[in-house]
């Protein structure tokens, strides 16, 4: 009867077997399930809390959160930390699936911080709530990241349309005031100038002149432009914007900037002004070397005067002028130089390029800044005389005949001196056309040459 009833026990055995092995997996498997849980949590760069029905914390990643340790943070209210107490309060309280809302909270450090959250409600078996728990991420940096990428696509984009105004436009004028307008228009400024700075001396407000303008009129030589120049980049001193315009280190002008109702510049509309300004120093830089260019096709290398060509058409301009107003006035001299080739050949060509700055100097100084003075080439000189009659031109001659006598030692042979013959023909409505005005006072000269050099002659009216 034994053996039986020990077969029955041995019979159950597998059954009780069985049982105890699942119950073992299931419960590695809750352990092995809540170390993942912890380990997660524990490493990621978010940070987990919960909360009870009251809005207390009771639980926070154990590598705390916001500069906090996760001891400081338990038992806290969790709205407390909100930077404002009406941004997105129903995290901590949510009765419902919260997803990717944005909230502000208060860093240890008394700064802000910025988090992206999502939370769910905790509901017993009998449907009491009992509070919520969640997750947020800490977002300050790349958000202040974004910010900066989309101000520096803005000041690109800004730049950009500034920099499309200058190239569109193809005078030096037309160049700064388009950059002027524009640049106000991007900076939101109620007015915007472009300075100039002189060439080869010091730089103070009082010697820059305005290129261009845009907006209202302000008394810019107020702005700290000394202290701009001074620094690479932009300055911003109250309402005004100052960066200096550089090409090569050195400076060509500056940018200035005031604002609207006396308002600071923030550091991005400060960058903007230092970019442009960079463009700026170099749009300067070429308008300044096309200027030079345009001054050295106009004037006599040696001298500085105008040459023949500038002059002839200066001439002319005056002439058509004249004659349209039926008010011919004015006198054309011809100037050449006696005994010349003595002073090249006596002294060296040298003295020769000396003599004639001397002659330059003194037909300037002796006109006045309505007249014309100009090198026609070699050792041939031209003046007019804006509105003389024949006592002016003749008065001016002689005063031009005594300042080149001072030089007559220059040719080296007192027997035949330096001086200058000079012809003169007044302005005469008669004249057909300037060829044939000029032809008169060329004429002119020749004659005061045969008339034995160093001497005047005028030409004869027209017929």
């Amino acid at each position: 009867m034994i053996r039986p009833f020990r077969l029955l026990r041995d019979a159950t055995k597998p059954a009780q077997a069985d049982g105890e092995l699942f119950d073992r997996r299931l419960q590695s498997a809750l352990i092995e399930s809540r170390q993942r849980y912890k380990d997660l949590v524990d490493i990621a760069g978010d940070f987990a809390w919960e909360t009870d029905a009251k809005g207390i914390l009771v639980f926070v990643s154990p590598r705390g959160a916001l500069g906090y340790a996760a001891a400081e943070l338990i038992g806290r209210r969790a709205d407390g930390l909100l930077a404002d107490l009406h941004d997105n309060a129903a995290l901590f309280a949510a009765r419902e699936p919260l997803e990717n809302l944005q909230l502000w909270l208060r860093h240890a450090d008394g700064t802000s911080a910025c988090l992206r959250a999502s939370a769910v409600p905790i509901y017993d078996a009998d449907g009491q709530w009992h509070g919520a728990r969640g997750i947020c991420r800490d977002i300050t940096m790349a958000r202040a990241r974004d910010a900066a990428l989309a101000r520096a696509d803005l000041r690109e984009r800004l730049l950009g349309h500034i920099l499309r105004a200058v190239r569109d436009s193809i005078e030096p004028d037309e160049m700064l005031a388009a950059a002027a307008t524009a640049t106000a228009h991007g900076l939101g400024a109620a007015a915007c100038l472009i300075l100039r700075a002189p060439q080869g001396c010091e730089l103070t407000p009082s010697q820059f002149t305005v290129a261009a303008r845009a907006g209202g009129d302000v008394a810019w030589q107020d702005a700290p432009l000394v202290r701009a120049i001074a620094v690479e980049g932009a300055v911003a001193a109250g309402p005004w914007l100052v960066a200096a315009a550089r090409y090569h280190r050195a400076v060509h002008g500056a940018l200035v900037l005031h604002s609207f109702d006396n308002r600071p510049w923030d550091a991005d509309a400060i960058a903007l002004a230092g970019g442009v300004a960079d463009h700026l120093g170099i749009a300067i830089a070429q308008i300044e070397d096309r200027e030079r260019l345009r001054e050295l096709s106009r004037t006599d290398g040696l001298t500085g005067l105008m040459n023949r060509r500038t002059f002839y058409d200066e001439v002319e301009r005056r002439w058509r002028r004249a004659r349209a107003a039926d008010a011919m006035n004015g006198a054309l001299v011809y100037c050449d130089l006696d005994n010349f080739k003595l002073v090249n050949d006596n002294a060296g060509h040298g003295a020769g390029d000396d003599a004639l700055r001397q002659v330059a100097r003194i037909l300037t100084e002796l006109t006045r800044g309505q007249d014309l003075v100009s090198r026609l080439g070699g050792d041939e000189f031209a003046l007019w005389l804006e509105g003389a009659d024949r006592a002016g031109a003749e008065s001016k001659a002689s005063a031009i005949l005594a300042a080149v006598r001072a030089f007559a030692h220059m040719s080296g042979d007192p027997a035949r001196p330096f001086a200058v013959s000079l012809g003169i023909a007044l302005a005469d409505a008669k004249d057909a056309d300037l060829d044939g005005f000029f032809a008169r006072a060329d004429a002119a000269m020749y004659a005061a040459k045969q008339a034995g050099k160093g001497q005047v002659a005028f030409a004869e009216r027209a017929p």
